[in-house]
């Protein structure tokens, strides 16, 4: 019965582990394609307005703020999902658990 419980447990948690990298991945492909096409469509309006030179436009901040801002968000994103050195992730919640299971047991 244990032995059972055992496995479910660490299938639901990698159930879940894959569901949060798939997240991950899935808001990758998204920053990355909605980020082209913004900053096509600033380059394209700042060329079409005769206002800069391509040279210009594809150097102007405005086409990259988006990038650099919405990165940030990703970069935390992959943080939280792989897991790189947090204070209160998901080891200290599992070591948490165990040590309150085991003062369970001793208590019986």
């Amino acid at each position: 019965m244990k032995n059972h419980y055992l496995e479910e447990r660490q299938y639901l948690k990698a159930k879940k582990r894959v569901k949060e990298i798939k997240g991950f991945y899935i808001h990758l492909i998204v920053y990355v394609l909605v980020n082209v096409f913004i900053s096509g469509l600033i380059i394209f309006g700042f060329m079409r307005g005769g206002s800069l030179s391509l040279t210009d436009a594809i150097l102007n901040f405005g086409v990259y703020s988006t990038w650099l801002f919405w990165g940030i968000g990703v970069f935390v994103h992959g943080l939280g999902v792989f897991g790189f050195i947090s204070l209160i992730g998901k080891d200290w919640e599992d070591r948490k658990i165990k040590e309150l299971m085991e003062k369970e047991e001793r208590r019986k």
